[in-house]
């Protein structure tokens, strides 16, 4: 009998053991979890901190006119009167559009529909109706005098200086600075030149890099031809190659705005092999076109006279711009 309880005990004594040693595995997996928990709770207080360090803060930057500018972290009612060709490549719209008594940039509206406008001098009380938190600026002259001080009062403003302006991809990458969007301003840039290859060996197919071409505007009666290197001018002979005719040198050469006046007998003289032609007079009697030394013009004679309305993209420059003037010739050209 006491030998069976001794057995007893044992037996008891040792499923004790075997439960205790048991337990004691089994809470290891809940210390670890505990560990991982204290981990993971670790990793991501430093990913906030690192996040946190990472987010934009308030930079002071120094523009042309060496006015050190606060610009805001995020700003987000910006006024860039005529610079919306960039904001709309970056992918920003600005609280208020630029505009003239006979119409806006129209090109653009496809992403501004819907963006009130403001005129092109930039009236005080419209600037400050708007409550902008960034004035960007692109001549000096916009703020001679005492203008740069009354700007400046209603919201940080950065001039970005004729140097810059003029050159629209400089225009671009500094306004990228500006917005804290450098990588998407150069990635612009990048599949700009891209595109502008792709067309380019597409109307040499045609053209065998030898014909001729140039762009007026009619308006108001009166023509108008683009200089060599601006707007239309530096699409067709900078970025596509095509021949640049002696008359748009010669007056290229003397102009002092991006479009010059000339006339129709100047007009004849241009032996040229395509003209595009920008129409503002459409629907209102272009009775300049019905004068015979327009019709005796040779581009004009053979059929290779391409019409674009106003609306288009043909007197302004930017990303925007350039694309659909590029697409406008391909599409005239190459069949």
């Amino acid at each position: 009998m006491f030998k069976k309880n001794k057995k007893m005990v044992m037996l008891l004594i040792t499923v004790m053991v075997m439960s205790i040693w048991l337990a004691a595995c089994g809470s290891k997996p809940a210390d670890n979890g505990t560990a991982a928990g204290e981990n993971n709770t670790a990793t991501e207080t430093e990913t906030q901190t690192e996040t946190q360090t990472e987010a934009p803060t308030e930079r002071t930057l120094t523009d042309a006119m060496g006015h050190e500018v606060k610009i805001p972290a995020n700003p987000e009612r910006i006024i860039a009167s005529y610079l919306e060709d960039n904001l709309v490549t970056l992918g920003v719209k600005p609280v208020a559009q630029w505009s003239v008594a006979n119409g806006i940039q129209e090109y653009l509206q496809k992403d501004m529909d819907g963006i009130p406008t403001i005129a092109f001098d930039l009236p005080f009380e419209a600037v400050t109706s708007f409550n902008p938190d960034l004035i960007i600026i692109g001549s000096e002259s916009v703020v001679e005098g005492e203008k740069y001080a009354q700007y400046s009062k209603i919201a940080p403003t950065y001039v970005l200086g004729d140097e810059v302006n003029s050159d629209w991809r400089k225009a671009l990458l500094k306004i990228g600075e500006i917005l804290n969007k450098g990588d998407e301003a150069q990635k612009a840039l990048d599949d700009y030149e891209v595109k502008a290859t792709e067309i380019k060996e597409k109307i040499n197919t045609v053209t065998g890099g030898t014909k001729s071409a140039a762009a007026i505007w009619l308006v108001s009666g009166k023509f108008f031809i683009v200089s060599d290197n601006v707007s239309s001018g530096e699409v067709m002979y900078k970025e596509l190659g095509l021949a640049e005719p002696e008359v748009v040198k010669e007056i290229s050469a003397n102009a002092t705005g991006n479009w010059s006046s000339i006339s129709l007998e100047k007009l004849a003289e241009m032996d040229v092999d395509y003209l595009f032609f920008v129409n503002s007079d459409e629907g209102t009697g272009s009775e300049a076109l019905k004068d015979p030394v327009w019709q005796s013009i040779p581009a004009v004679k053979n059929g290779n006279l391409f019409e674009f309305t106003r609306s288009s993209s043909w007197l302004y420059s930017g990303v925007q711009a350039n694309l659909q003037i590029m697409e406008d010739i391909q599409n005239s050209i190459v069949k």
